[in-house]
């Protein structure tokens, strides 16, 4: 990872006004654009940077692409190619040729309903009108829902692309910006985590600060091999969330004090991770994982996961994301393999995957 550290400061404000040139850059039109941005695992910190503590998060190098295409009529088509969506059953009946479906069509419309509210908050961004439609079509190499980050990376590429069709560039911060005003919308409740890794990429420390969350990229000097571990969610981030919301309101000073104690685990491993101490991290990332089970964010497979792969050589083990189901990340120098198997072994889905320095990117401009 680069050394060098670069400080972002992002624009907290709802109201459009003064950004001129600076902010929002006139571009050609183009009739199809495709952006991709990567999806992210928690180092440190999730939950808890939702109640204004610090957290440590990364880029990996599994990407969500969107292309989107200009329509000459006012609708929005959003076809979603590969999306991993669990819960679909077909029911074959005596005498009928189709079967009938009995899905979850909420978890189908919440995979997709990132892309229509990052349209309408683009529109109002730039004081767009309705009758501009788009095709939007979403390619994904991450499993929706899994705490990767696929809604913020679908969020900010289709934010990136719908605009640069429209005429206009955003800058980085602000199409993060952007991005967590439509998490927010969608979930009701989100930290700019998320979205602020899609779009730079690498590590990055954050703080949310008001009114403007403070982001620095963390240079570390070795690599950091480490598993993803997957298993099928159970329930949503906005239900995690809204659990976590529960108990801090039933008891705030407890809760505070495990929120205070994560904040107090991420200085520390942004120290050792700098220093390029991967003992100190993998130990530090146990003590997090431990207090987000306090938090009740866990679940019976997570932890299956977590620590069999510490008992298969993983220094370090932990879920990442907002839980309930989703991944855990095991850091395993030299037990990549044993660590896999492990997971495989606990009824998971090891996925491969590097950290990576790539935040979004242009994919292809047609005119």
């Amino acid at each position: 990872m680069e050394s060098k550290t670069k400080h972002y400061y992002i624009d907290s404000s709802i109201n459009t006004r003064g950004f001129g040139s600076q902010k929002i850059a006139r571009i050609a039109f183009y009739m199809k654009v495709t952006m991709s941005a990567p999806g992210k695992i928690a180092l440190f910190g999730e939950h808890a940077v939702v109640w204004g503590q610090p957290a440590i998060v990364s880029a990996i190098d599994r990407r969500v692409h969107v292309t989107v295409e200009g329509r000459t009529d006012s609708m929005i088509k959003i076809s979603a190619m590969d999306l991993h969506v669990p819960g679909v059953v077909l029911t074959f009946q005596e005498g009928n040729k189709a079967p009938v479906i009995e899905t979850d069509y909420g978890r189908i419309v919440n995979a997709v309903a990132y892309v229509r509210k990052a349209i309408d908050v683009c529109r109002k961004h730039l004081s767009l009108s309705a009758d501009k439609g788009a095709n939007v079509t979403i390619h994904s190499e991450m499993p929706v829902g899994a705490g990767l980050g696929t809604s913020a990376a679908v969020s900010v590429a289709t934010l990136a692309a719908y605009t640069r069709l429209m005429g206009h560039e955003l800058r980085p911060e602000e199409l993060a910006r952007l991005g967590h005003i439509t998490e927010l919308e969608v979930q009701g409740a989100a930290s700019p985590m998320d979205t602020a890794i899609t779009t730079h990429g690498g590590i990055l420390y954050i703080r949310p600060t008001k009114p403007d969350p403070y982001i620095e990229t963390v240079g570390v000097p070795v690599a950091l091999p480490a598993i993803i571990g997957y298993t099928e969610r159970e329930s949503s981030t906005a239900e995690m969330l809204r659990r976590v919301k529960d108990l801090r309101n039933s008891n705030p000073r407890v809760i505070d004090s495990i929120m205070s104690s994560i904040g107090e685990v991420v200085e520390s491993a942004k120290a050792a991770l700098i220093s390029g101490d991967l003992f100190t991290v993998g130990k530090l990332m146990n003590i997090n994982h431990g207090l987000l089970e306090s938090l009740g964010v866990s679940s019976k497979r997570l932890n299956d996961m977590v620590y069999s792969t510490r008992f298969a050589g993983a220094i370090g083990s932990k879920i990442t994301g907002a839980g309930g189901g989703g991944c855990i990340i095991a850091l395993c120098p030299g037990k990549e393999a044993e660590v896999s198997t492990a997971i495989r072994i606990a009824g998971g889905m090891p996925i491969q995957s590097r950290l990576s320095k790539t935040g979004l990117k242009l994919e292809s401009l047609e005119q």
